[in-house]
C-alpha cells in the first residue's frame, strides 16, 4: 500500500483519490477551501469531448487586439495587469499557428476524447452517478457561412476522429425550438454528456473518498518534504503529513507549489464567468456552444447555466461587471422567450499553461511528486482520465497512451 497526499480537491484531485483507493492505496486530500469550491464548482457542466481545439488557432494574433476593444467580444483584460501578463502572453501567442494547434489538439484529445465513459467508470454505483447525464453537444451558428468560417477547428476535430450532424434551418428548429430565429445553423455532436450539478457531483465523489477511509483536510499547503530526492511528506495546516507519493492538482495555484520543486510552468488564470437562471421558462435540449459569443448554455438541476468569457486579470482582483453584462445580453439574444425567478453569478480561475497542454506526470528531481493541472477549459471533462493516469503512474504501471506531451519535464530548469 502506498500513502498518497493529494493537493487539490477539485475533479482531478478527487478522481485521483478514488482511483488510488480502488487500487488499494491510502489517500489524504488537502484543499484550502474544501472539495469543489473552485473551478470544479463553476465550470460549464459539459463533458466536452470535442473541446480539443485550442484558443491559439491561426489568425489569433490578428483578431485578439480588435476583440479586446469590442465590448461585444468575450475577451477582457484588466489593463493594469498587462505588464505581469506579458511574459506568459508572448509564449502563448507563439503557438497560434496550424502546426502547434494540431499538436495541442491531438494531446488534449488523449485526455478528453472518452470523457463520458471515464466519468461513468468513476461514478458508477456511487451517490454521484445521478448527476451524470448522456447528451449531445451542439454548436450553434447564425448560418452556414459562420460555421464555414470555423473550418480550421472543425477540420482538426475530423482529423481526430470526431463526427457530427449538420442541422440547417428547419432541421435545427425541429431538433430544438428554444433558440432565436437568427441562430439558423447547428452542428450536433453525439456521445457527449453533461453534469446536472457540477459542484455537488464533485462533493459527492469526495464523500465517497471519505467513506472509503480517505482523509479530507481543509488547509493551505506550505511545502513538500524531500529527502534524498524523494518526497516523504507534505506540510499543511501546521502539520507534516507523511506520504510515499504526492499529487499537485490545485489548478492555477499549482504554479507556486511546483516552482519550489524546480518547475517553471508559464501558468496564468483565464478568469471565467457563469450566470445561472433559476426556474427557467425555457431550457435547451442539450448543452450548446453559441459560437458567435463563445459561451455555453447547459441545462442543470433547477436552472440553466451560461458560462464562458476569457478575462486576464490575475488571481487577486474581484469580478468585473462587464463580462456578466455581456453574458446576460447574449443569453437574452439566444433565448428570447426566457423568463426566470432569479439569477446567481460566479467568477473563477481556469489554469492556463502557455502551451495549452495539461501538465501530467512525475516531477524531475522530486521522486514521487506528480502533477495533474493546466486543463484550461476542459478540467471537468478530463478530470477522471487524468486521475486514472496518475493512479497508474503512482502504482508503477504503464498507461496505454503516450504521456510525453504532458510531461512536467518540459518546464524543468
Amino acid at each position: 500500500m502506498v500513502k498518497v497526499a493529494i493537493v487539490g480537491a477539485g475533479i482531478v484531485g478527487v478522481s485521483t483519490a478514488l482511483w488510488l483507493q480502488r487500487d488499494g492505496h491510502e489517500v489524504v486530500l488537502v484543499d484550502r477551501a474544501g472539495p469543489a469550491e473552485g473551478t470544479s464548482y463553476g465550470n460549464g457542466g459539459v463533458l466536452a469531448s470535442s473541446g480539443i481545439v485550442p484558443v491559439t488557432t491561426p489568425g489569433l494574433m490578428r483578431k485578439a487586439p480588435g476583440m479586446l476593444f469590442d465590448p461585444k467580444q468575450p475577451l477582457f483584460l484588466k489593463w493594469g495587469y498587462l505588464p505581469k501578463l506579458m511574459p506568459w502572453l508572448a509564449r502563448y501567442l507563439t503557438h497560434a499557428n496550424a502546426k502547434d494547434a494540431r499538436r495541442i489538439a491531438s494531446a488534449v484529445a488523449g485526455v478528453v476524447g472518452d470523457s463520458y465513459a471515464e466519468h461513468l467508470s468513476l461514478a458508477k454505483g456511487t451517490r454521484a452517478e445521478k448527476w451524470l447525464i448522456p447528451s449531445d453537444y451542439v454548436f450553434i451558428y447564425d448560418d452556414r457561412a459562420a460555421f464555414e468560417a470555423d473550418a480550421f477547428g472543425w477540420g482538426v476535430r475530423r482529423e481526430n476522429g470526431y463526427t457530427w450532424e449538420e442541422l440547417d434551418g428547419a432541421a435545427f428548429r425541429a431538433y430544438d425550438p428554444a433558440f432565436a430565429d437568427h441562430l439558423g445553423f447547428a452542428v450536433r455532436l453525439p456521445d457527449h454528456g453533461r453534469i446536472a450539478d457540477p459542484g455537488q457531483y464533485v462533493k459527492d465523489l469526495a464523500a465517497e473518498v471519505e467513506a472509503a477511509g480517505g482523509r479530507i483536510l481543509q488547509a493551505d499547503v506550505e511545502d513538500f518534504v524531500i529527502e534524498s530526492g524523494r518526497v516523504t511528506g507534505l506540510r499543511a495546516g501546521g502539520e507534516t503529513i507523511p506520504c510515499d507519493a504526492a499529487v499537485v492538482a490545485t489548478g492555477v495555484w499549482s504554479g507556486p507549489l511546483t516552482k519550489a520543486l524546480g518547475l517553471k510552468v508559464p501558468l496564468e488564470s483565464e478568469r471565467g464567468y457563469h450566470m445561472e437562471f433559476w426556474n427557467p421558462s425555457v431550457a435547451p435540449k442539450s448543452p450548446v456552444m453559441v459560437a458567435g459569443g463563445k459561451f455555453v448554455i447547459t441545462p442543470m438541476e433547477g436552472r440553466i447555466r451560461a458560462a464562458g468569457i476569457v478575462e486576464f486579470g490575475g488571481l487577486e482582483a474581484g469580478p468585473s461587471e462587464a463580462p456578466f453584462e455581456l453574458l446576460r445580453k447574449n443569453v437574452a439574444a439566444a433565448l428570447p422567450g426566457l423568463t426566470y425567478d432569479e439569477v446567481t453569478q460566479w467568477m473563477g480561475h481556469r489554469p492556463a499553461p502557455a502551451d495549452s497542454i495539461p501538465v501530467i506526470g512525475e516531477v524531475p528531481g522530486a521522486k514521487g511528486v506528480f502533477t495533474g493541472f493546466g486543463h484550461h477549459h476542459i478540467g471537468l471533462t478530463g478530470g477522471p482520465k487524468t486521475g486514472r493516469l496518475l493512479s497508474q503512474l503512482i502504482a508503477g504501471r504503464k498507461p496505454n497512451i503516450d504521456l510525453s506531451p504532458y510531461s512536467p519535464a518540459r518546464f524543468a530548469g
